[in-house]
């Protein structure tokens, strides 16, 4: 029977350790390093995703800074709100909720971010601190994986890991997540050839596509591990990029779509923030 990997119950576990590191280390939640988050125009998702990690910061005993502006402002503007923030000892972490309205350069914006500060783990700088492995702010999807993988027990050094997708938020940093704890790493794409032949190779396979359905039985080991880190909106409810139900019993353990990956991008997003308020807190 193939396991399904409870992500609500890791994640869970990791808000509310989290949550009491955060009491230990700030008893005052009054005075507590917080979170700022940004969020340019009116996009409905990423109105909800800001309120659900507004919300878990304050859960977690850290303050809640919260920027919102109209989807107007220029790049000159925006750079000026995270150079503010930057310079406020208060704030803890940064998050440039993503994507922008059109005209905005996101990349040029994220890199105003401070290291200490890059909660997301997306500035060019985190980028080259996971590349070589040094203490660093990780990405949150990428980082949950990890800690999805590690909870169950499953084994990293010396798999055979297969990470589909090479996007920032999730297939690059995965794959050097996974390099960096000892597995054999291949990435794969669109452009690969024979998406079969590299994908049925993988102890671990990570799939981060936004490709509804793109991953089968066929392209599947008996008795590996598989990560669906996809979620699409459908008539009949949310599913990934895995085709689940044609690996019943076939795996041995999946994420399920809900409830697998999703529950801990928010969870390690709080990690982040704890950690980047523990070193703000720290005598330069």
């Amino acid at each position: 029977m193939t396991h399904k990997i409870d992500g609500r119950a890791i994640a869970a576990r990791v808000r509310a350790e989290v949550a009491a590191e955060a009491a230990l280390a700030f008893p005052d939640p009054e005075r507590a390093p917080g979170l700022a988050t940004i969020l340019v125009g009116d996009d409905p998702a990423s109105a909800v995703y800001v309120a659900s990690k507004r919300k878990a910061v304050r859960a977690a005993g850290l303050r809640d800074f919260h920027v919102s502006l109209p989807g107007t402002v220029s790049q000159a503007e925006l750079a000026g709100v995270i150079d503010e923030l930057a310079d406020n000892p208060d704030v803890a972490g940064i998050l440039l909720q993503l994507p922008l309205p059109a005209g905005l350069d996101a990349g040029a914006l994220i890199n105003r971010i401070p290291t200490g500060k890059d909660v997301d783990g997306l500035t060019t700088t985190s980028a080259g601190l996971l590349a070589r492995d040094q203490t660093g702010l990780r990405p949150c999807t990428p980082a949950g994986v990890i800690e999805l993988l590690d909870s169950e027990g499953i084994t990293i050094d010396g798999a055979k890991a297969v990470v589909v997708g090479r996007s920032d938020l999730v297939g690059r940093p995965m794959g050097q997540m996974l390099l960096n704890r000892d597995a054999t790493v291949t990435v794969a794409h669109k452009e690969t050839r024979d998406l079969i032949a590299a994908t049925r190779e993988a102890d671990i396979l990570v799939v981060a596509t936004g490709v509804q359905g793109l991953i089968g039985r066929e392209h599947v080991k008996e008795g590996a591990t598989v990560i669906d880190v996809g979620i699409h909106r459908t008539p009949n409810g949310l599913t990934g990029d895995v085709r689940a139900a044609e690996l019943e019993g076939w795996v041995k353990a999946i994420t399920p779509v809900p409830g697998g990956v999703g529950p801990m991008t928010i969870a390690m997003l709080m990690a982040n923030t704890l950690r980047a308020a523990q070193w703000s807190r720290q005598p330069a």
